[in-house]
């Protein structure tokens, strides 16, 4: 039993983490922990996506429409900011504010600059429409980043972010 958790956000699966959302002294955090798959898991893929994961947050620290990246919890699990929000869906359509399209695009725009493509904002369990009504954007597992700039790493990224 994780300490201070309050719910399971999201239950991994095999190759996933479980996603949690943890009560402490200063507040709730998300932590992202694959100790609960068998050995051979969480020692080879768990440890290379808690890596690579963190990694992503990094290279987009300053995009508010990312939680912050608060640091490893240990080689298995990370922590990051909770943003709470609601899953985007047809049926928050009407509720959405006229500036979230506008500020959504700003967000992967930036994150284009910055050579990371998410490769999977298609599925809407990765979009949050946030309590301040904007978009939060989740789960950069599948994401790739590109090293420096230059005209490989631009068409790369134009044309990942294009699938």
């Amino acid at each position: 039993m994780i300490s201070g958790l309050e719910r399971t956000l999201r239950q991994g699966g095999l190759g996933n983490p479980d996603v949690n959302l943890i009560r402490t002294p200063e507040g709730f955090v998300v932590v992202k922990d694959f100790a609960p798959r068998p050995f051979w898991v969480r020692a080879t893929l768990g440890r290379w996506l808690t890596r690579h994961e963190q990694g992503i947050y990094r290279a987009l620290e300053g995009i508010d429409l990312l939680p912050r990246l608060l640091g490893q919890v240990d080689r298995y699990a990370f922590a990051m900011e909770y943003r709470p929000g609601r899953l985007l869906s047809r049926a928050l359509r009407p509720e959405l504010p006229g500036h979230f399209l506008t500020d959504l695009e700003r967000g992967v725009d930036e994150m284009h600059k910055r050579g990371v493509v998410h490769l999977d904002l298609s599925h809407r369990s990765n979009i949050l429409l946030g309590e301040d009504g904007r978009p939060v954007l989740l789960d950069f597992a599948s994401a790739i980043r590109f090293g420096s700039g230059g005209p490989l790493r631009r068409m790369l990224t134009s044309w990942l972010a294009l699938i």
